[in-house]
């Protein structure tokens, strides 16, 4: 079975959600960071997916315990926590995600049945994921004092923002050279930290070798936006050949 594949949706549609899952994509990452999300639009979409514990993860602006326990209570899998650089933040998604004695989530049950088992608090601790996002040059050197801090379940590699801090052109999808590189050394820092690695890409076959060779256990897999600009781009050329 392929790892889970998660599509960037940036467009406030149900629509899109659900056919993105209809098609064969685990689930989806809501981005409040980048895209045009506000709070109403992410609960939204995270409430009409099915299974939303296991489908949909949300990237966050930033390190607001606010909107990470808003977008959670609506039944959230996990947050993405963009541009972490040191333990310190790291700590704060934890405290933000998991509740005690984990971390420092505010109870505010707002669905029912969300969490399994008699101690709901455990459940959602075991079931909700508090990932990193590791995207800048400092960020790497920082790595294992992030990756360690107690709680975190993962770190997610931006690797066109890594690029960027750099010096190098911001893309995706880096085959060799210091930006390789840079992500090796996150990944065996998680695997020495025992957190799982997400890694987003454009190219399907480049997520499949990230997959397959173990480097990676989900990717972030296009968005909405860039598959839109890519079929729109593709259907003006062919008529105006």
């Amino acid at each position: 079975m392929s790892a889970p594949a998660f599509l960037h949706l940036s467009v406030g549609s149900q629509l899109i959600a659900e056919h993105a899952v209809a098609n064969g994509f685990t689930g989806v990452v809501v981005d409040m960071q980048h895209g045009e999300h506000d709070l109403g639009s992410a609960t939204r979409i995270i409430r009409s997916v099915p299974g939303s514990l296991s489908r949909t993860l949300v990237r966050v602006p930033g390190i607001d315990a606010g909107v990470i326990g808003a977008v959670l209570d609506a039944g959230a899998g996990g947050i993405i926590a963009p541009c972490v650089e040191s333990a310190e933040q790291a700590r704060a998604v934890v405290a933000a995600t998991k509740f005690a004695p984990v971390g420092a989530r505010s109870l505010g049950p707002q669905r029912p049945g969300l969490y399994q088992g008699p101690d709901m608090c455990a459940s959602a601790n075991a079931s909700v994921r508090a990932y990193v996002q590791i995207e800048s040059a400092l960020g790497v050197e920082r790595r294992r004092e992030i990756l360690t801090v107690a709680g975190l379940d993962g770190v997610y590699i931006g690797p066109a923002d890594l690029a960027l801090t750099m010096g190098h052109p911001p893309r995706l999808d880096w085959e060799d050279g210091p930006v390789k590189d840079a992500i090796d050394l996150v990944v065996a820092a998680a695997r020495e930290a025992g957190v799982e690695v997400g890694v987003f890409s454009l190219s399907g076959e480049y997520a499949r070798r990230m997959t397959g060779s173990g480097q990676a256990d989900f990717v972030g897999l296009g968005s909405d936006v860039g598959l839109v600009a890519r079929a729109t781009q593709l259907l003006i050329g062919s008529y105006r050949a």
